[in-house]
C-alpha cells in the first residue's frame, strides 16, 4: 500500500472519529442536563410547590406594599375602641372621632367594608362579619372563640381556631382573640407620609402651605411643615436620609480603600515589574484569598472582631476588593507599552518617575473606569452588608421585613435603594466621561 493511500486512510479515520465525538457531544450533552433537571425536579420537591403555596398570604403581602390599612380595634376585656392608620399610636384618630365608614352608637359599631361587605362590634364581645354572598358569620368570646358555622361549613377564606378566627375578604380583615377584636380596611396609597394625625400640617395641600395663613401659631409654615415631614414618627424620613448616606459612604470608603490598597500590590503580583517569581506568585495567592471569600462572611468575622457598624461594612468591602481591583491592576500593568516606559527611561527619570510618568498614564483609564464600575455595584452590596453590621439603609430594611408591619415601609426603602443606584450609575458614568475622555456631557 503506497504512502498516499496510507495517508487517505488515516485522515479517514479520523474524520469519523471526529463525527463521532460530535454525535456524541451533541446527544450527550443535552442528555447530561436532561438528567441533571430530572434530578433537580425530585430532589426540589418541585410537585410539592404548589401545595406549600400560600397564595393569599403573597397577594396580602402585595396589597400591603402599595396600600395601608385603618385598623378599628376592640379591647375585649375592658371595650375601648380606637381607629388608627396602620395601627400607629401618631396615627390615631382622637377620641369620638372616627372616619365616615365607621358609626358607633353606643356598645354597637358598624364597620362598612367595599363590596357591600360590613363587620358589626355587638357587645358582651360578639361581633358578625356579614358578607353579601355567603351570608353572616357571627363569633363570641365564651370563653375561647365560638362561631356559628359547624367545621364543614367554614369557608377556605376563614381560618379558625378556639383560640383564634381570622376571615380574609378582598373586601378586609377581621380577626377576633381572647384579647382583642380588629377589623382591617385597605386604602390605596402610602397615607401619612408628608405628615401624622397630630401635625397641624395634616390635610393641608402644598399652596397653603407655602402662600397661606399661618397654620401653627407657634413656627412658620414652611419652617414648621419641614420639621413635621422630617420628622415624620411613621415614615421616620431624616433616618431614612442618614441611612442612606451611610450606605453611599460605605461603599466609597471601602472602594477607595481597596483600590489604594490594590495598587502598590498589583506591581508586586505583575510580571513585567517583580521578576521574583515567589514574591509574586505569594501577592497572587493572597489576591485569591480575598476575593475568593465573600464579604459577607468578611462582614460576619469583622462584626464580631470589632462590634458592628459602618466602618465594619466598609472594612469588609475593602478587604474582598482590594483582592479584585489587585488582580485586575496587576494585568492592566502587564499590558502596558514598553516603548512609552523607554522614552520616560531616556530623559534620564528615576524608577519612582518612569511609573509617574511612563506607566500611571497608561493605565489611568483602565484603574477609573474598574473603580468607578465597584463603587456602582458595593453601593448595592453595602445595603445587604448593612443590614448585618447594623447601619445603613440595610438595617432599616431588614428591620421592617422582620417585624411584618408595615409592607409600604419596605417598597419605600427599596424605591429608595434603586433611586440610589440609579444616581451611583449616572454619577459613575459621568466621573468616567470627565475623568477619561475629558467630556462632561450627559450620561
Amino acid at each position: 500500500m503506497s504512502d498516499a493511500t496510507v495517508t487517505l486512510v488515516d485522515r479517514q479515520d479520523a474524520a469519523q472519529a471526529l463525527f463521532r465525538r460530535k454525535r456524541l457531544v451533541s446527544v450527550g450533552g443535552p442528555a447530561i442536563i436532561l438528567l441533571y433537571l430530572t434530578y433537580i425536579f425530585f430532589a426540589f420537591d418541585v410537585m410539592g410547590l404548589a401545595d406549600r403555596a400560600r397564595l393569599d398570604n403573597a397577594m396580602t403581602l402585595i396589597r400591603d406594599t402599595y396600600s395601608y390599612k385603618t385598623h378599628v380595634t376592640r379591647a375585649n376585656r375592658t371595650g375601648d375602641l380606637t381607629v388608627a392608620k396602620e395601627s400607629e399610636r401618631p396615627a390615631t384618630y382622637p377620641e369620638g372621632q372616627t372616619p365616615d365608614w365607621v358609626e358607633v352608637a353606643g356598645e354597637t359599631v358598624t364597620i362598612d367594608l367595599p363590596k357591600g361587605h360590613s363587620v358589626v362590634f355587638l357587645p358582651e364581645k360578639t361581633a358578625i362579619y356579614r358578607h353579601p354572598e355567603f351570608g353572616d358569620i357571627t363569633a363570641k368570646l365564651d370563653p375561647g372563640v365560638v362561631i356559628d358555622l359547624p367545621e364543614s361549613q367554614i369557608p377556605d377564606w376563614v381560618s379558625y381556631s378556639g383560640t383564634r378566627l381570622d376571615i380574609r375578604t378582598e373586601a378586609g380583615r377581621m380577626t377576633m382573640t381572647r384579647s382583642k377584636t380588629e377589623v382591617f380596611r385597605y386604602f390605596l396609597g402610602w397615607e401619612l407620609f408628608w405628615f401624622t394625625l397630630d401635625s397641624p400640617y395634616h390635610n393641608h395641600s402644598v399652596l397653603e402651605v407655602l402662600f397661606g395663613p399661618q397654620i401653627d401659631p407657634e413656627r412658620p409654615n414652611i419652617a414648621g411643615a419641614w420639621q413635621d415631614f422630617w420628622g415624620n414618627p411613621l415614615w421616620h424620613h431624616g433616618k431614612v436620609a442618614w441611612a442612606i448616606a451611610e450606605t453611599v459612604l460605605m461603599a466609597f470608603l471601602g472602594t477607595a480603600g481597596a483600590a489604594l490598597v490594590a495598587l502598590p500590590l498589583a506591581f508586586l503580583a505583575a510580571r513585567n515589574f517583580t521578576p521574583f517569581v515567589v514574591v509574586r506568585q505569594l501577592v497572587r495567592r493572597v489576591f485569591d484569598f480575598v476575593r475568593g471569600v465573600d464579604a459577607l462572611i468578611f462582614t460576619i468575622l469583622l462584626s464580631r472582631a470589632f462590634g458592628p457598624g459602618p466602618l465594619t461594612g466598609a472594612l469588609a468591602i475593602l478587604l474582598t476588593d482590594s483582592g479584585s481591583l489587585g488582580k485586575l491592576f496587576s494585568e492592566a500593568l502587564e499590558n502596558v507599552d514598553e516603548r512609552q516606559i523607554e522614552g520616560v527611561s531616556s530623559t534620564g527619570a528615576k524608577p519612582l518617575q518612569r511609573y509617574r510618568f511612563g506607566v500611571l498614564p497608561q493605565i489611568t483609564p483602565v484603574l477609573l473606569s474598574q473603580v468607578l464600575y465597584y463603587l456602582e455595584s458595593n453601593t448595592r452590596s453595602a445595603t445587604i452588608i448593612g443590614a448585618i453590621t447594623g447601619g445603613g439603609i440595610g438595617l432599616m430594611l431588614t428591620q421592617a421585613i422582620i417585624t411584618q408591619k408595615d409592607w409600604e415601609e419596605v417598597s419605600y426603602y427599596i424605591v429608595l435603594i434603586v433611586l440610589m443606584v440609579i444616581f451611583m450609575d449616572w454619577a459613575s458614568g459621568m466621573l468616567r466621561r470627565r475623568l477619561i475622555k475629558g467630556k462632561t456631557g450627559a450620561y
